[in-house]
């Protein structure tokens, strides 16, 4: 079952002695509406984005996550589906399954991805498609799916997910994918050495970190009133709120400042491991907010702060709001995990379990750093350069 699909326009094969002119994208477990309702923010978003605006590309196929048709046929009556604004060179594929979840064990797995090899060239067949580069954000499809029939497969390595709670299920399947992947000699681009060394590609690999966007950036828009009320020093922590934060030493920030105000912003995936930090009289908690806001928020405030624990997930991440808190220009203060050691920006680094008070003490008296530096560190780490060095190994013959 499918939807989104085409017709066959002309071939148009790859440039002779260049780059593949034709590539296929396919998302781990997201789908292009879903990228689209987040605001474009993540790694394999902008990816996606930079495909889609390749002028040397003559044909780029997007390809959802497989969905449970009955799922899909249900959402779909209570709210109206995106539509994507198909072209003569790029196109949706919407793939459609029974079940809701992929299996957990490698056979099934294997089997299941076959089948999904085979639908997949067929779709790439109706749209023209001739030996495209293959991208893909999903462990599964690059190492359970042949792709004979495809020209370079590269993995988009953006987590690992053998180390995810979310993924907890499939952690077994998922070493085997990593180990399949190496073997196979796919190319890897991921963003963080940590992720590499788990997967051991046999074929060209990079470390890509991750990005912003400089439109963004640049000149942020003023802080709520919500924000302005609050009593300083402010101290911001912006992010998925869940076991990965070091409740620890952000309780005795709190406590260290119980004139100021700790911000943490986004949605609350752990209250249990939580609740010892929002105890706290001065820590606000509020919910996920628009990109734009998180510009706002970032830049006006006197410190951002990354105090997470040391886990196999933390050590193997490239904190967006890393990035984002650079491009504030406000200081940084941060556990010194392996992903921000490879960070060469100014950064208030704090041992594992050391004195992270007196961290963000000197992030207070050192203050933010001038608009040229913070305009340079902007434009060091956008997404548009991020994203070209990933397709750099992707789409070479």
């Amino acid at each position: 079952m499918e939807s989104g699909t085409v017709d066959s326009p002309e071939r148009a094969g790859a440039a002779p002695g260049g780059r593949v002119r034709e590539a296929i994208f396919t998302f781990d477990d997201m789908t292009w509406a879903a990228a689209h309702r987040r605001g474009w923010c993540f790694p394999q978003d902008r990816l996606l984005l930079a495909l889609l605006d390749d002028e040397e590309l003559d044909r780029v196929l997007v390809c959802d996550r497989p969905r449970s048709a009955p799922v899909k046929l249900a959402k779909d009556l209570i709210e109206r589906p995106l539509r994507f604004k198909s072209s003569f060179r790029s196109r949706l594929w919407q793939p459609l399954t029974l079940r809701r979840q992929d299996p957990p064990s490698v056979p099934a797995l294997e089997r299941t991805y076959a089948r999904y090899d085979r639908r997949l060239r067929r779709a790439a067949e109706r749209f023209g498609m001739e030996r495209p580069a293959l991208i893909t954000a999903q462990p599964f499809v690059a190492a359970f799916a042949e792709l004979s029939w495809a020209g370079p497969v590269t993995l988009y390595a953006t987590d690992d997910l053998s180390s995810h709670g979310d993924y907890a299920r499939w952690h077994e399947s998922l070493r085997v994918a990593y180990r399949r992947v190496g073997e196979r000699g796919r190319r890897v681009c991921a963003v963080s050495a940590a992720i590499l060394d788990r997967i051991e590609p046999g074929g060209p690999a990079r470390v890509v970190p991750n990005g912003v966007d400089p439109a963004l950036w640049q000149r942020p828009a003023a802080p709520p009133a919500w924000w302005r009320r609050l009593s300083g020093p402010r101290l911001l922590y912006i992010g998925t709120l869940d076991s990965r934060l070091d409740i620890e030493a952000a309780s005795a920030v709190a406590r260290a400042w119980p004139e100021g105000s700790l911000v943490l912003v986004g949605p609350l995936a752990d209250r249990a491991h939580l609740e010892p930090l929002l105890a706290e009289p001065n820590v606000v908690l509020r919910p996920p907010v628009e990109r734009e806001e998180v510009a706002a928020l970032a830049h006006a405030a006197d410190a951002c702060l990354l105090p997470h624990r040391r886990t196999p997930l933390t050590e193997a991440m490239s904190p967006l709001k890393l990035f984002e808190y650079l491009a504030s220009g406000n200081p940084t203060v941060a556990t010194d995990l392996e992903p921000i050691r490879r960070t060469e920006a100014d950064i208030v680094r704090v041992p594992v379990g050391g004195d992270f008070v007196a961290g963000v003490a000197t992030a207070l008296k050192r203050g933010p750093v001038g608009e040229d530096e913070r305009q340079a560190l902007i434009a060091a780490s956008s997404w548009a350069g991020r994203s070209a060095s990933v397709l750099e190994i992707a789409l070479e013959p």
